[in-house]
């Protein structure tokens, strides 16, 4: 599957005209938003803290804009923390909701979810999530740097906007590093999203409210696991493949459950799908949304923010967790994806997050007028560097093999390009610098002479991996650890299939992942029914 990442900050944008310095929404964005407006069930008040920066009265302008919307916001001048910033509340008290920044791009989303949230809707995540958040009873001021070209960033935004408007405890503010350029660099922030609580890095990258309640220590006891009664079909993995599996046994009649440490896999880094059959485009967090609204039209338990560590041809099928808990089930798909393949090189893992990266599309921004490398030359490789060009002072691509294998348009485009170097037929070595990337080492394969280039991020897109590390004393694996299948999806194990990127198909595309994942589905149906 062509996975395009594109910026849809520009796209955004050009929603919004500049006339004089006051910005004016598009004829359709104000009918969306008219329209979303009038779900709000009580009057809310937006304070906004302004200057005379350019940035503030942009701000302004947006602000003011979306109050002439609906009669029931009001804007109050005040001072706050940040300044532009404008925090979100109702008349009753503060939400906690603070946007530093113009929640334009991916944040849009964002911004008007929090208008109707805080204007009395309420938030769309299972009651034992909102009764933990509940419980929070210390103080908790979180603060998310983001990107607005950032399509990770909108979940993790959204989660802690939730969790504000739940527990009076918990405070959230978004801040666009590009407008807090200084913080971001003070902080050395390196990666979007980074999440600080009470002044202290928390996390960074995409995360889901599950696993922010288990880093504070407040989710539930895992326990509850073991007392399940065993399905006839467990899928272990959330991606399109497992989503895919669990609706076509669902719709079987047969109960259905989902294992997996995250919903959505490697689509999720997906800025724009380009290729989807019957729709032109659509951006991954979408389709993904899309996808577990319609696993959940049918009976099927998902169980998030579990990782599976071991497998086990029984009575049942039992799968055992990371917790201690085990599953069982009459037949199992497999369907744990695959992730982006590390370089495994010094310095990789200490600068993760801190000028290695692997989301050109996310973290670009934040290496603005800054030198950095690209390390593949493959399709996603080039379309990195092209990206990357465009804002960075100079972009360094290093492929191992002696030309590259990107499509011939994308190379025409890179050689076009006056800031971006192609270095063919070398290693790379080493990633260097002290409290962030300041270097990259590499080896030219011909010669063995070694070279070392001054740069501050580094991007490594040179394929995926399967994640099936914990299945290799279980399952047959091929040498490059894919599960081995049948026309059927079976593997080795009677009872245990597998489908999507985890297997040794031969095209990793979501479309095909969702075809072998109906086709796992039906072959788990048509061995339980041999069974009886």
């Amino acid at each position: 599957m062509e996975r395009r990442r594109r910026n849809t900050f520009h796209n955004h944008r050009s929603r919004w005209k500049n006339l004089g310095g006051r910005l004016l929404l598009d004829t359709n964005l104000v009918e969306q938003l008219k329209q979303y407006l009038e779900l709000l069930e009580s009057d809310i008040v937006i304070n906004l803290s302004v200057d005379d920066q350019a940035s503030s009265k942009e701000m302004l302008a947006f602000v003011e804009e979306v109050a002439q919307l609906s009669p029931k916001i009001t804007v109050a001048k005040v001072s706050l923390e940040r300044t532009p910033s404008f925090s979100i509340n109702n008349l009753q008290e503060d939400s906690g909701i603070t946007f530093a920044g113009i929640p334009l791009g991916h944040e849009f989303t964002s911004f008007v979810l929090a208008l109707l949230q805080v204007g009395g809707r309420k938030p769309k995540i299972e009651e034992n999530l909102i009764e933990q958040i509940k419980k929070i009873n210390t103080p908790l001021k979180f603060e998310t740097y983001v990107s607005l070209t950032c399509h990770n960033c909108p979940d993790v935004v959204q989660t802690l906007n939730i969790m504000s408007v739940l527990n009076p405890a918990v405070s959230h503010t978004m801040i666009d590093g590009k407008i807090f350029s200084e913080e971001v660099e003070e902080k050395n922030i390196f990666a979007v999203p980074t999440v600080y609580l009470n002044g202290e890095e928390f996390h960074s990258g995409r995360t889901s409210l599950e696993e922010i309640l288990e880093k504070l220590g407040i989710n539930e006891n895992d326990a509850f696991l073991n007392e399940k009664e065993p399905y006839d079909v467990l899928v272990v993995g959330g991606g399109v493949a497992g989503a895919t599996s669990a609706i076509y046994s669902a719709r079987k009649g047969i109960k259905t459950g989902i294992v997996a440490e995250t919903f959505g896999g490697q689509v999720l880094e997906t800025a724009e799908i380009s290729n989807f059959p019957s729709i032109s485009a659509i951006e991954g967090t979408k389709l993904i949304g899309n996808l577990e609204r319609h696993v959940l039209d049918y009976d099927v338990t998902i169980m998030k923010n579990q990782r599976a560590t071991a497998i086990e041809k029984k009575d049942f099928v039992e799968v055992t967790l990371a917790n201690g808990a085990v599953l069982k089930s009459r037949s199992v798909v497999l369907s744990t994806g695959a992730r982006w393949r590390n370089l495994n090189i010094p310095g990789e893992q200490e600068f993760k997050n801190k000028g290695v990266a692997y989301c050109p599309h996310c973290d670009g921004p934040l290496f603005k007028d800054k030198p950095v490398a690209v390390v593949g030359g493959g399709n996603s490789g080039i379309e990195a560097a092209i990206d990357l060009a465009g804002v960075a002072q100079h972009v360094t691509v290093l492929e191992f093999m002696p030309e590259l294998k990107a499509d011939e348009v994308l190379q025409k485009r890179l050689y076009s390009l006056d800031n971006v170097t192609v270095l063919t037929n070398v290693a790379t070595k080493e990633i260097s610098g002290n409290a962030h990337v300041e270097g990259l080492s590499y080896v030219e394969n011909d010669t063995g002479q070694q070279h070392t280039i001054d740069v501050n991020g580094v991007f490594i897109l040179i394929g995926l991996m399967p994640n099936t590390e914990w299945l290799k004393n279980s399952i047959e694996l091929t040498e490059r650890g894919e599960i081995i299948v049948d026309a059927h999806g079976a593997t080795n194990i009677p009872g245990v299939f597998a489908a999507g990127d985890c297997t040794d198909s031969a095209y990793k595309q979501i479309v095909i992942s969702m075809g072998s994942g109906a086709t796992a589905a039906l072959g788990a149906f048509d061995y339980l029914i041999r069974q009886l």
